[in-house]
C-alpha cells in the first residue's frame, strides 16, 4: 500500500524536476504582421461549441465570453476591495424597495451586429437567463421580471418570487447581456456570440477562436487588433509555446513554472488570489456517500496541511465554502480537521469497520487545468487508503474531465469523489453556493438536504447585507461544514506569464483577462 509520505516526497521531487529553470530557451520571438497587432493566447480550457452563455458553466468559454459580452456592472475584485461595483452597460443603480432594483443604462452602445443596445435587451436577457429551465439558471438567485421604464431605464422585480432584488446587486456584474433579437432566436444565439464588449467573434476553427477589435466599442476601440485564443490543455506545452514565441500569454501555470519564468528577461509573470476554492465533491445521491457519516470520515482522513505544503504558493489555507474574495467569507470554527480516530469511529458507526465492505471508490481529477491536481490527488488517495478506503484515482485531460464532473440526465455522475473548483466573476457567494449545494441544482454532488436548502434560501432572502453576512457566517457555512456535501480543500491562486511586450492587461481573479487597455509594444 502506498504511504502518503512517500507520495508527498515523490510529488515534490517531480515538481522540482519539472521546473523550467534548467531549460535554455531557444529564444523569444514575436510573430505578428507589421500592420496588425495579433495577440496569441494559450488557454487552459476548451469551449463548448454552444455560444449561448446560459447553456453552460464551462470556465474556458466563460473566459472567452468575458472579452465579447458586456454586463450591467463590473466587479474588478481587487484583493484590497473585492466587493467594489463599477459601471459597465449601466451608469447608475439603486434599490427602490426590497423587491425593486433600478438601473440607468448607458446610451450610444451597439451590439457587434450593429443593433443599438436598449432596455429591451436587458429585459430579454434577465428573464431568459433566470428561467429555471435554462442549464445555467443556478447561477442566478431566482426568477426575475424586468419592467422597462424608458429606452434606457429598467427595474428588476423579484417581489412575486419571494426574495429581495438586492440578490442581484453583485450578480449584475456576472450575467452577459444578450441582444433581444438573439434571445428570440435561440438557434442563432447558440451558433455565434453577439455582445457589446471590446472584441467580436470572427471564427472558430477547432481549438482556436479568433476575435477582432470592435470598432464601435463604447469605451473606444482596443489597441489589440486580433486575439487568437488557443485551447492548449497541457501546462508544459503552454509554457514552451510562450518561450519559443508561439504565444504571447499562457494561462494557469504550475507554481514551479511561475517561479522559473519570473526570472526570464523577456517575460512578465502574475500571481493572484482567485475567487475559487478547490473542492472534493462527494456524489451524495448514491452509495456510499449518501451516508453523511462516510463523507465526514473521508474529511477527517485528509491532512490539509500536507496538501498546502505540496501546493506551495498555489494554495492558501481556507476553512470555508467560498473564497476570501467573496462576500461573507469567514473561516468556520468547527471545520473538519485531520483526525484518523474520528475517521475510524465514523466508519464503524456506518457499518464499515476499518473500511471493510466498502466498494472501490473512484476519485476523478484533471491534469493541465489546475495546479498539482494529479499530485495532491495521489496524496489524498494515499491518505484514504491508509484509513481503509479502497480508492482508485482517475486522471483526465480537461475536456474529458469537464464531461465527467457534472451529473447526467438520470441525476447520477461517474465516480464517487470529484475534484472541482468553482470560479465566478462576482463577489456574490450564491454564485458558488446555490449551483453546488441547493437541491434545485447540486450540479456535481447531487445533494438534496432540506436543512441546507432552508439555510441557503434564508440567506438569499435577507435584504440587509449585515444580517445576510451574519447568517452566512453563523448558520450556512457551519451547516455545510457539518453535512459536508463537499470538502473545501483550499483557496486557489492563479499564475500567468506573458511577453513583456504585452502591456496593460488586467487579470480578473475569476480567470478572464481584461484586454480593453492592452497593447503590444
Amino acid at each position: 500500500m502506498t504511504n502518503r509520505r512517500d507520495v508527498l516526497k515523490t510529488a515534490v521531487a517531480l515538481s522540482a524536476a519539472a521546473s523550467f529553470g534548467c531549460i535554455d530557451p531557444i529564444g523569444f520571438r514575436q510573430a505578428r504582421a507589421a500592420d496588425k497587432k495579433s495577440l496569441k493566447l494559450a488557454s487552459m480550457g476548451p469551449v463548448t461549441g454552444n455560444w449561448d452563455p446560459t447553456s453552460h458553466t464551462t470556465i474556458g468559454q466563460l473566459n472567452v465570453e468575458a472579452l465579447i459580452f458586456g454586463r450591467l456592472t463590473s466587479c474588478p475584485m481587487k484583493e484590497d476591495n473585492p466587493t467594489e461595483v463599477l459601471p459597465d452597460l449601466a451608469t447608475s443603480w439603486k434599490l427602490i424597495d426590497p423587491g425593486t432594483l433600478e438601473f440607468e443604462l448607458r446610451k450610444d452602445v451597439k451590439f457587434h451586429d450593429g443593433k443599438p443596445f436598449a432596455a429591451e435587451d436587458v429585459k430579454a436577457t434577465f428573464e431568459y437567463a433566470s428561467d429555471p429551465k435554462r442549464p445555467a439558471a443556478a447561477w442566478y438567485p431566482g426568477r426575475v421580471d424586468v419592467e422597462i421604464l424608458d429606452t434606457h431605464k429598467i427595474q428588476l422585480k423579484t417581489g412575486k418570487y419571494g426574495y429581495p432584488a438586492s440578490a442581484f446587486w453583485f450578480v449584475a456584474s456576472f450575467l452577459p447581456i444578450l441582444s433581444a433579437k438573439d434571445v428570440a432566436d435561440p438557434s442563432a444565439l447558440q451558433k455565434r456570440p453577439n455582445g457589446t464588449g471590446p472584441f467580436r467573434h470572427v471564427s472558430t476553427d477547432g481549438d482556436r477562436n479568433t476575435l477582432a477589435a470592435f470598432d464601435d466599442y463604447y469605451g473606444g476601440r482596443p489597441k489589440i487588433d486580433e486575439i487568437l485564443h488557443n485551447y492548449v490543455p497541457d501546462a508544459n506545452t503552454r509554457v514552451l509555446g510562450l518561450l519559443n514565441g508561439e504565444y504571447h500569454l499562457a494561462e494557469r501555470l504550475e507554481p514551479e513554472q511561475y517561479a522559473s519564468l519570473s526570472s526570464h528577461a523577456d517575460l512578465a509573470t502574475y500571481r493572484g488570489l482567485s475567487t475559487e476554492n478547490k473542492y472534493l465533491h462527494f456524489r451524495c445521491n448514491k452509495p456510499p456517500f449518501s451516508d453523511e457519516r462516510l463523507r465526514r470520515a473521508v474529511c477527517h482522513a485528509i491532512d490539509r496541511s500536507q496538501i498546502l505544503a505540496l501546493m506551495g504558493d498555489a494554495g492558501v489555507a481556507s476553512s470555508c465554502y467560498v473564497s476570501p474574495m467573496k462576500f461573507g467569507y469567514v473561516d468556520v470554527p468547527d471545520y473538519p480537521d485531520y483526525n484518523p480516530e474520528e475517521t475510524q469511529k465514523l466508519l464503524a458507526e456506518a457499518g464499515f469497520p476499518k473500511g471493510q465492505g466498502l466498494p472501490e471508490l473512484e476519485y476523478i481529477t484533471s491534469v493541465g487545468f489546475y495546479a498539482k491536481t494529479k499530485e495532491y490527488g495521489e496524496l489524498i488517495t494515499a491518505m484514504l487508503q491508509d484509513q481503509g478506503f479502497n480508492v482508485k484515482l482517475t486522471v483526465l485531460e480537461p475536456a474529458a474531465w469537464e464531461q465527467a464532473i457534472y451529473r447526467s440526465k438520470d441525476g447520477q455522475g461517474p465516480g464517487h469523489l470529484v475534484d472541482v473548483g468553482w470560479l465566478t466573476g462576482s463577489p456574490e457567494p450564491d454564485l458558488v453556493l446555490r449551483p453546488n449545494f441547493h437541491s434545485s441544482a447540486a450540479l456535481i454532488n447531487g445533494v438534496n438536504d432540506p436543512e441546507i436548502n432552508a439555510s441557503l434560501d434564508k440567506e438569499r432572502n435577507t435584504a440587509d447585507p449585515k444580517e445576510r453576512e451574519k447568517i452566512l457566517q453563523t448558520e450556512t457555512f457551519p451547516l455545510l461544514a457539518k453535512k459536508v456535501p463537499s470538502f473545501s480543500l483550499f483557496a486557489a491562486v492563479n499564475f500567468h506569464a506573458m511577453s513583456k511586450k504585452l502591456q496593460g492587461v488586467y487579470f480578473l481573479p475569476n480567470g478572464p483577462l481584461d484586454l480593453r487597455n492592452a497593447d503590444l509594444v
